[in-house]
């Protein structure tokens, strides 16, 4: 039975090693899935949160998958309206990745709704003032985009595609599949802004508030632009971390390199943004209402001025420069390396921008307000993880990802 669902022409490790990992994995995701529970029959008090801290740790989680999925609206972009055809040899995987992000933030976001019956609250009382109800609509929508590009990936394994209608279904869908990359880009580009202009907008937290274009803070358009930029990143991180799993080549390597030519430019435009945007945040905003950059980044115990120059020099220029250069991103090593900082640099600047934001004090007999997750927060935040690692167990083993691993992985007969 199992090797009748494994696509033709590869080859798969041994049925009971791959159940061995599902296991393994299993057990991680029903540690997470128990804190789940405990959080929504306890209550959020049995989490670090306090009068200080309305963001728990998962909301840090929701809004880093949702950049790091950013690779599957840029990549679709690309391929599907912009032409670069050669990107088709690793748009499923993207897909893929798109998709689980963005399901872990649907999964994060019913955790933070709290009780389970009042989910569709958020979308029957909507507060049509709020941010956080466009990123809701847009995000379950664009969901529903990545299931709809998913679906022929789903449909073309190897017994479904026997069946005629499913494969006229998959022809049918492949043939429209540029309005639904160019509905997706549309719908990212919106959600993921918002994300952004939540900071951008808090008054009373001058950390994260910014100055406007129109009615839109900087931030709005700086998320969308990290997400671009360090979404295929993280594609590619996944990419190459999955041929050394499985000891395969499964994209070749001019595909890869292009896409991270194309990510290093928008990586070294976003980054150039974003210390525009911190230049004048600290020498103009934040002096306006009463602030000094040291406030931001002196005694505290973790918020130091670390933080900017990781964030900025070390996860941001660093990379942007291997990926731009053409000698240094054709090196494997180093490829590996910029596209991991990249990752981690995007998911730092979410962490920022969600927590560090509520720790400055802002009145004048404050103190610094420090913030230590419970279990429950880092079990609630590592299920995507599991979750995320049993999709693409399963996706990998059944369903036909990478175009191009019959031809770089030949089986002998």
């Amino acid at each position: 039975m199992d090797s009748a669902l494994i696509p033709e022409g590869v080859k798969r490790c041994p049925f009971w090693q791959f159940l061995l990992a599902l296991a393994v994995t299993g057990a991680v995701l029903l540690w997470g899935v128990y804190a789940m529970l405990l959080c929504w029959f306890k209550g959020l008090n049995i989490t670090g949160m306090n009068d200080y801290y309305g963001f728990a740790l998962w909301i840090w989680a929701d809004l880093a998958v949702i950049a790091l999925g950013g690779g599957a609206f840029f990549t679709g972009l690309l391929k599907y309206v912009i032409g670069k055809d050669e990107l088709k040899n690793l748009i499923n995987y993207a897909v893929l990745i798109g998709f689980i992000c963005y399901s872990s933030a649907l999964l994060i976001l019913a955790i933070d709704v709290g009780q389970p019956l009042r989910n569709w609250f958020i979308f029957w009382h909507a507060n049509v003032h709020s941010m956080l109800t466009e990123v809701a609509f847009c995000l379950s929508c664009y969901f529903g985009v990545l299931c709809v590009e998913y679906l022929p990936l789903v449909l073309e394994n190897r017994q479904a595609d026997r069946i005629p209608f499913f494969h006229n279904l998959t022809h049918n869908l492949h043939e429209i599949m540029a309005v639904f990359a160019a509905t997706g880009a549309f719908l990212s580009f919106f959600h993921q802004g918002s994300l952004g202009g939540v900071a951008g907008v808090l008054f009373g937290r001058p950390f994260g508030y910014r100055e406007h274009i129109l009615i839109w803070p900087f931030t709005f358009f700086l998320f969308t632009w990290s997400a671009a930029a360090c979404g295929p990143c993280f594609t590619i991180f996944i990419t190459r971390l999955t041929e050394k799993i499985t000891g395969k080549r499964l994209v070749k390597p001019e595909v890869i390199h292009l896409l991270a030519k194309i990510a290093g430019w928008m990586l070294t435009t976003y980054i150039i943004a974003k210390i525009c945007d911190t230049l004048y945040w600290a020498f103009s905003t934040a002096p306006a209402m009463g602030f000094t950059l040291s406030h931001f980044y002196t005694n505290n115990s973790l918020y130091g001025y670390w933080i900017l120059f990781a964030e900025i020099v070390v996860c941001g220029i660093v990379p942007a420069v291997v990926l731009i250069t053409r000698g240094l991103r054709e090196r494997p090593g180093l490829l590996f390396a910029a596209v991991t900082l990249a990752s981690i640099g995007v998911c730092l600047n979410r962490w920022v921008m969600v927590l560090q934001v509520l720790a400055p004090p802002v009145m004048p007999f404050d103190q610094w307000a420090l913030y230590m997750p419970t279990w429950p927060e880092v079990a609630t935040t590592i299920l995507p993880v599991a979750y995320g690692v049993i999709m693409v167990l399963i996706s990998y083993r059944y369903l036909p990802i990478f175009p191009q691993e019959k031809e770089l992985n030949p089986v002998e007969s």
